[in-house]
């Protein structure tokens, strides 16, 4: 990935076209729910379409915490050797049910990580993303 950081800062923060851009060349991230103020976070493959998030999941925490409580966080990030980048999408998820819906996404050709069944679709609709994008080095002398 190249970026352009003004004036050697470096961090830059990212555009909104910047950070798809990212999300949709990654497969996995961190799925962040909350019920009654107790967060929890799950590692998770994806896939994107149409500026949404798609996973897989099976019956568990994740299902049901997402399901009491639809808003999310997602996030997914890359460490280089000489940069990084970090990406962070809110928004509301929900568990796929119509067979057209199911169709679609079976299209995607997203797999489970571990040999499990993974029966139902999530799909994450964002309010909003943002990225930063990092130049890694040593810290400078004061």
């Amino acid at each position: 990935m190249m970026f352009e950081h003004a004036d050697a800062d470096p961090v830059l923060e990212l555009d909104e076209e910047q950070s798809w851009k990212l999300l949709e060349a990654t497969k996995h991230g961190r799925l962040v729910v909350s019920v009654a103020g107790e967060p929890d976070i799950f590692p998770v493959n994806y896939v994107t379409l149409g500026r949404k998030v798609y996973l897989r999941t099976a019956p568990g925490n994740k299902l049901a915490q997402l399901t009491i409580n639809s808003t999310v966080l997602f996030e997914t990030d890359g460490v280089l050797s000489d940069e990084a980048w970090s990406v962070v999408l809110r928004g509301t998820a929900r568990v796929l049910d119509t067979s057209a819906e199911l169709a679609a996404v079976e299209d995607l050709g997203l797999k489970s990580w571990v040999p499990t069944l993974k029966d139902f679709y999530v799909q994450i609709e964002p309010n909003s993303v943002s990225g930063r994008h990092f130049q890694l080095g040593e810290q400078p002398e004061r």
